[in-house]
């Protein structure tokens, strides 16, 4: 029996987690759960990673009472980072991927370097908030961190060098910055040196399952632990989250389903042509050397943002409230383009939604249940014209869709998806992020041969969901509308 604690924090909550592998299987126990969001200061965006560390040491402490550890490891969103001075102190809180100092910066870049010279370099789609266009930022706005900076660490590698002592730069996390060379799998020096970044800055890539170090001495008697191993795993949550998908076989996609929703396929090489720039996919880094090719889509960051504008206004819905409050709502009465620059960061997310639908001649909807249900419709219409492009690009058809994570709770959401994309929806298991957490770290200790084997025991581990879809011609119809809307 091992025992291995993965700390999974994403955009708007956190999470310690137990792993224990014992008889072929894994089970997984929640030690400490904590909220997370962003933190306005002036017109800008920070995490506050001191809380966020503060937490952390909570859940060492509570894994302590628990038994020995074989190992610890951290995952996070991607493209957010610290800087760091010469002896490793923090310059600063890290910004957040949703503050506005890079609104216009693409512009900026792409007057300097094309983006298709960008996108050869770096096989990735083009976000605004990716670290390169962030650290172009700061450098138009000549900050004085950015200029002390001696190392760039992000969210992941921060929280790994604070537990272990040692800095890297773990690949499936760099692999989302803009700033790394999928096909060399080195950091794009060529490119970073064309904008004037320093070289310095990007440290040791290191690949998922590797060994850090031991936690900090003095660490370990705060909290009541001893020397543990600190491995870092796949430590972007989305390579975790695949790694944790127990797809078998050939012809099958992930969706990732959270604040974000990333939905792709694995491959065993980068796929970097004028139609995949054309389209937006990109190229992040896998475990085993596999390429995550993929595109981001706005997610439950729409329902998220419309829950939080009610409770400011004293409407205090849980998810589940909503999700039966759009279920009961008309169905495809009115669609958004769910990618839409007004949804990144409204001040009203309903109102943002109403207004989408308004410009483009649609019944504006009113009640919380008809805005859940257009956001989750067009979520599902989304998956659709994403699922249909990975093919067309990659020449493979797709016959079954995993959604793991915490959006595959939602049963409304799944159903539409398997109506919308006329396929099969497995949706399950729920924590993928943190199982695929915890098979990396086991990868990295021997514990387990191959990624094949972590996902089999994956499948043996916890059940999953079946839908099956349905109404093909009111959705197909629906579809035809929804294209109109993206062109």
């Amino acid at each position: 029996m091992h025992r291995l604690l993965a700390f999974d924090l994403g955009a708007e909550s956190g999470r310690a987690i137990l792993g224990t592998f014992v008889d072929g299987r894994l089970t997984l126990e929640v030690l400490h759960r904590f909220p997370n969001s962003g933190v306005r200061v002036g017109d800008h965006l920070y995490w506050d990673v001191l809380r966020l560390w503060t937490e952390i040491k909570e859940g060492l402490r509570l894994a302590a009472g628990h038994g020995p550890l074989a190992s610890i490891g951290v995952d996070t969103w991607g493209v957010d980072f610290a800087l760091l001075g010469p002896k490793g102190e923090l310059l600063g809180n890290p910004r957040h991927y949703r503050d506005p100092h890079t609104e216009t910066i693409q512009e900026a870049a792409f007057a300097k370097v094309s983006p298709a010279e960008i996108f050869k370099n770096t096989g990735l789609q083009f976000l605004r908030f990716n670290t390169l266009f962030q650290l172009l930022a700061l450098a138009r706005d000549q900050s004085p961190l950015l200029a002390a900076a001696e190392s760039l660490l992000l969210m992941p590698d921060l929280f790994h060098f604070w537990l272990s002592g040692v800095m890297g730069n773990e690949i499936t996390n760099a692999s989302t910055t803009q700033c790394y060379h999928p096909v060399k799998r080195t950091w794009a020096d060529t490119l970073l040196g064309r904008f004037g970044l320093k070289p310095t800055l990007f440290g040791e890539l290191v690949p998922p399952g590797t060994r850090l170090g031991d936690l900090q001495p003095a660490l370990a008697a705060e909290t009541g632990l001893g020397p543990v191993p600190i491995v870092a795993p796949a430590s972007h949550d989305t390579a975790a989250a695949v790694a944790g998908t127990p797809g078998q076989g050939e012809g099958w996609c992930y969706l990732s389903s959270g604040t974000w929703s990333l939905l792709g396929v694995e491959l065993p090489w980068p796929l970097i042509s004028d139609a995949v720039q054309a389209a937006n996919f990109t190229n992040e880094a896998g475990v085993g050397g596999t390429t995550r090719f993929l595109k981001n889509i706005m997610g439950l960051w729409l329902v998220q943002e419309c829950r939080r504008a009610w409770q400011k206004a004293g409407h205090d819905f849980s998810y589940e409230e909503l999700t039966l409050l759009a279920e009961a709502a008309a169905p495809l009465r009115s669609l958004v383009n769910p990618d839409d620059a007004s949804f990144m960061l409204p001040a009203h997310m309903p109102e943002a939604l109403r207004a989408f639908c308004r410009a483009t001649g649609q019944p504006e909807p009113q009640e919380p249940g008809a805005v859940v249900r257009c956001a989750l419709e067009s979520l599902a219409l989304r998956y659709r014209w994403v699922i249909e492009r990975i093919e067309e690009l990659t020449d493979q058809p797709l016959r079954t869709i995993h959604i793991v994570g915490g959006g595959s709770q939602n049963r409304l959401l799944n159903q539409m998806t398997a109506d919308a994309t006329g396929r099969v929806v497995l949706a399950g298991p729920v924590e993928a992020t943190a199982v695929g957490n915890l098979l990396t770290q086991a990868l990295g200790l021997g514990l387990i041969p191959s990624l094949a084997e972590g996902r089999a025991l994956v499948a043996r581990s916890f059940p999953v969901e079946r839908y099956e879809p349905r109404s093909p011609q009111d959705w197909n119809q629906a579809y035809d509308r929804f294209l109109r809307l993206l062109s």
